[in-house]
């Protein structure tokens, strides 16, 4: 059964003005300045990224993009019918649509995005398109705990769906919590198809992060925007520039570090707060972490998972995994063989 109209079933995180100022306060007060990354993604922002998503040097979508197209098969046949799909971080659905093309009589789809015109958009377009599919968004940080909606008594198993790296916004300890949260939603039948961005040549991922039309430095430089619209902040964005760096690890997580960077002494209103930058301070933005496989399955066995099967380009520069419970009889039998 349709959502007939999706927005009514909208559910907006509770004051989410005064949760964006708390943590803007909080992270300018730190020594390293800092802002939550899910603070990209209004309507401008959104739009900006979509526009990162088609240069040429973000290879990052369109390689998910081959991988996907190529083995949704394989992955659909895994994943089984009547799916539910939990999907992290909607974006503008393009992801969303390929999967349920291919899974065998999905019965619902559950966005969950922090951007309400994003999330809205989207779930009004594949309701439109998939009349027999449950559209049943949630307007939420996904990182914090949240209530999902009734998912029909007709769902097989609920798939959690975290397609583009943002898995690499988290440190490891947060992306193993975040699997571990996502799997209890899932439950214990469930799985996790998720996209991870693989270790590469620096240069690449920097200019991937740092693209010559400037357009990932305006997507920075938009969460300044934001608290400067929503917040009443008064921040000069011609004052700061983007910055983005990779950071190795031999532990198999490097990371991209994206920083704005106070291009003269400064001080910045916030409402009656002010906060002072000396010339070269940053704001720490954004992490975006590059994994081995290896770390990640060690991330995942910390979250009660299984990397039960694996998708590269032919590169290997990107991941999509499908993710078990540990506990689930295959991966319990795969794992007694490999002993």
């Amino acid at each position: 059964m349709n959502a007939a109209a999706p927005q009514a079933r909208l559910e907006a995180a509770a004051d989410a003005a005064e949760a964006f100022l708390a943590d803007l306060v909080d992270g300018l007060r730190r020594a390293q300045k800092t802002l939550p990354c899910k603070y990209f993604y209004d309507a401008a922002g959104s739009a900006l990224f979509e526009e990162i998503c088609e240069l040429d040097e973000y290879y990052l979508t369109r390689t998910e993009l081959g991988i996907l197209r190529a083995h949704l098969p394989e992955i659909a046949q895994r994943l089984g019918a009547r799916c539910a799909v939990v999907e992290y971080g909607s974006g503008s659905g393009t992801k969303t649509e390929l999967l349920l093309d291919a899974l065998k009589d999905p019965v619902a789809w559950v966005p969950i995005d922090i951007s309400r015109s994003a999330l809205a958009s989207s779930a009004e377009r594949i309701a439109a398109r998939y009349p027999d599919l449950d559209v049943l968004p949630v307007c939420a940080d996904y990182t914090a705990a949240l209530r999902l909606p009734r998912i029909p008594r007709g769902a097989a198993r609920r798939v959690g769906f975290f397609p583009g790296s943002t898995i690499g916004n988290f440190a490891p300890a947060e992306a193993s919590a975040f699997l571990a949260g996502a799997a209890r939603s899932c439950g214990p039948d469930g799985a996790i198809l998720i996209g991870v961005d693989l270790e590469k040549d620096a240069r690449v991922l920097e200019r991937a992060y740092d693209d010559a039309a400037g357009v990932t430095a305006r997507f920075n430089l938009n969460i300044l925007a934001r608290a400067n619209r929503e917040l009443g902040a008064d921040f000069d964005l011609r004052a700061f520039r983007h910055r983005a760096r990779f950071v190795p690890d031999a532990a198999g997580a490097g990371r991209i570090e994206m920083h704005l960077v106070s291009a003269r002494a400064q001080r910045v209103h916030v409402g009656a707060r002010s906060f002072d930058f000396a010339r070269g301070e940053s704001i720490h933005t954004e992490c975006s972490y590059k994994w081995r496989l290896d770390a990640l399955d060690a991330l995942a066995r910390g979250a009660g998972l299984a990397r039960s099967a694996s998708w590269t380009d032919p590169r290997g520069w990107f991941a999509v995994l499908l993710l078990e419970p540990l506990a689930q009889p295959a991966l319990r039998a795969q794992r007694e063989g490999a002993t």
